[in-house]
């Protein structure tokens, strides 16, 4: 590629810095702080990666940071053993005994999403922690498992200053409408379509 001329580049800085200036007035205008209720629905992959990842940034500012996994159950996961040197700043529970399809018990399945959801009313009533993962509540919801419109006012009520996020396709329109942030993840291409199986390290 070949060296701007000047003119081009005097073109150029004059575009860049009138997008910074719409930039710059755009985020100045932005003045409310507040927890977010985040959702990460949709068919594709990546939404507990996406969750966790945004809690490693957390604890990289000094957060202490909560975790409840409602359907997943005792798994060894890469994720759970890369964030355990943090010790005491991450409260973990796994309280899922797996998919419905697997338990085939819908009683069982409703007891482990209680127990799980108490725990998830734990962690949010504790004020020491700014972030909570509820990982795969959203299943929990579709399958009936818990009660929708108490689930989204505790999360509507929950105090100011908390960030929840809640993954797991199929999140209800109830629970969109209340959260601050959803993000949908597509399908474009898996690799799981052309027969590769779940991977340590790339899926658990």
């Amino acid at each position: 590629m070949s060296e701007p001329t000047a003119e081009e580049a005097a073109r150029h800085r004059e575009k860049m810095q009138k997008r910074k200036a719409v930039q710059d007035a755009e985020v100045a205008s932005k003045t409310v702080e507040k927890g977010l209720l985040i959702v990460h629905t949709g068919k594709g992959k990546g939404k507990s990666t996406a969750a966790f990842g945004l809690m490693l940034r957390a604890l990289g500012h000094g957060w202490a940071v909560g975790v409840v996994q409602f359907i997943k159950g005792a798994w060894s996961t890469g994720e759970r053993a890369a964030l355990a040197p943090f010790g005491e700043r991450i409260r973990w529970y796994s309280m899922g005994e797996g998919f419905t399809w697997e338990t085939q018990d819908r009683a069982r399945d409703v007891a482990a999403a209680t127990r799980a959801w108490e725990q998830a009313k734990a962690l949010m009533a504790d004020p020491t922690i700014r972030l909570v993962v509820l990982d795969e509540l959203n299943i929990a919801l579709r399958y009936d498992y818990l009660p929708l419109a108490e689930v989204v006012e505790t999360l509507k009520s929950r105090r100011a200053d908390l960030h929840v996020v809640v993954t797991g396709r199929n999140a209800k329109p109830e629970l969109i409408e209340a959260a601050d942030l959803v993000t949908e993840m597509t399908v474009v291409k898996h690799h799981f379509d052309a027969g590769v199986r779940a991977q340590e390290g790339i899926e658990f």
